[in-house]
């Protein structure tokens, strides 16, 4: 463009000649990278994963803006302008660029995490190590996306030479005024860290199955300060994150999704328990729910009037294991009042009239569900 410099333009006319080479400096860098994006293009898909897509599809505005603002940037260098107009053209470039690069880090750092969920399926039967995988991507990626704007931000007011002087100034009162935001903002720097800490020591991971503040729901979402509990009945607990690693609670799904099943039932001390354990075989192994590993009927407690008697099944996984809970606790319970109507706790009381005799008065079976 140095033939433009010779040329005699008037100089009302040199805005024209401005707008062209900007114009041209955009129409080259939008060449460029459509050029680029198709070879980009051409070669995701030669390949057999969806990964490469995915990249391409969070990163391809952010790089077209990107090359726009690199062909400007050049061709500013041929526009005629004055020292004022050389002075605000940085200004603006100066506000342009780390946004720009910021915009690109956060595409980039997001589509990190599709492909990592799109590699992590979690529809499998075993899927911890993809809940593993996701959770770790998660809270690392929120966090990589927060400094990447606290850094952006950070350089695009370093552009202004005014807050510069400004920040040399409150580095004198840095120690003061660290104590008091520090103060200030402990709570949420508290579970800010917490996230940082959870995402390596993994206490929860996302569609953990666990219990807390006397709540049975799954891990919904997992960000830098709390953690969202889908609740069995559809409700939303917000739990802070710093509570997972301070306060105790359950996880039914810390190192496999697999579960073992309790029900139990309160009977007459002379039932007769080899039948009901036949009963429970033929009940649980007709049921699709029971994974085939274990089961098993036991007297673990007596009482005056009755025994306590726990059956115990294996699921696949925490909801699958509470289904069959119900199932084989309602069959069971149907077989005792239709064949063995004995089996049900009776409470025996001796009346003295002069002869020693005996009254039964028959109890209503009392669950626990546990």
């Amino acid at each position: 463009m140095h033939w433009l410099r010779s040329l005699d333009i008037p100089r009302e006319w040199q805005w024209v000649e401005s707008v062209a080479i900007i114009a041209a400096a955009i129409l080259l860098g939008l060449l460029v990278h459509g050029i680029a994006m198709r070879i980009a293009d051409h070669a995701a898909r030669r390949t057999a994963s969806r990964g490469d897509d995915l990249v391409l599809a969070h990163v391809r505005r952010p790089l077209r803006w990107v090359a726009v603002a690199i062909a400007v940037s050049f061709a500013m260098r041929f526009v005629p302008m004055d020292s004022d107009g050389r002075d605000l053209w940085r200004q603006i470039l100066g506000f342009t660029v780390p946004a720009l690069l910021g915009w690109l880090g956060v595409s980039g750092v997001r589509a990190l995490q599709a492909v990592i969920d799109l590699r992590a399926d979690v529809t499998v039967e075993n899927n911890l190590r993809a809940r593993r995988k996701r959770t770790r991507a998660a809270i690392l990626g929120r966090i990589g996306v927060f400094f990447i704007i606290f850094l952006t931000i950070c350089l695009m007011l370093l552009s202004v030479p005014g807050i510069r002087t400004i920040g040399v100034t409150l580095m004198a009162s840095a120690g003061i005024a660290g104590l008091v935001v520090g103060a200030a903002a402990q709570p949420a720097l508290k579970n800010l860290f917490a996230g940082i800490q959870m995402a390596f020591t993994e206490p929860i991971r996302l569609d953990d199955v666990v219990i807390i503040d006397g709540e049975w729901g799954r891990i919904e979402e997992i960000r830098l300060t709390f953690v969202v509990v889908k609740v069995w009945d559809e409700r939303r607990l917000v739990v802070p994150v710093a509570k997972f690693l301070e306060n105790s609670f359950q996880n039914w799904t810390r190192e496999t999704s697999q579960l073992l099943g309790s029900v139990f039932w309160y009977l007459d001390p002379a039932a007769d328990i080899p039948r009901l354990r036949a009963k429970l075989e033929e009940l649980v192994r007709a049921n699709p729910r029971w994974d085939g590993r274990f089961f098993n009927l036991q007297v673990t407690d007596t009482a005056a009037d009755a025994i306590q008697v726990r059956g115990l099944m294996t699921a696949k996984d925490a909801s699958v294991a509470f289904d069959l809970r119900c199932d084989i606790r309602e069959g069971l319970l149907a077989y005792i009042r239709e064949a063995m109507p004995e089996a049900l706790p009776r409470r025996r009381v001796a009346v003295d009239d002069g002869a020693a005799t005996f009254k039964e008065d028959r109890a209503p079976v009392v669950l626990q569900n546990r």
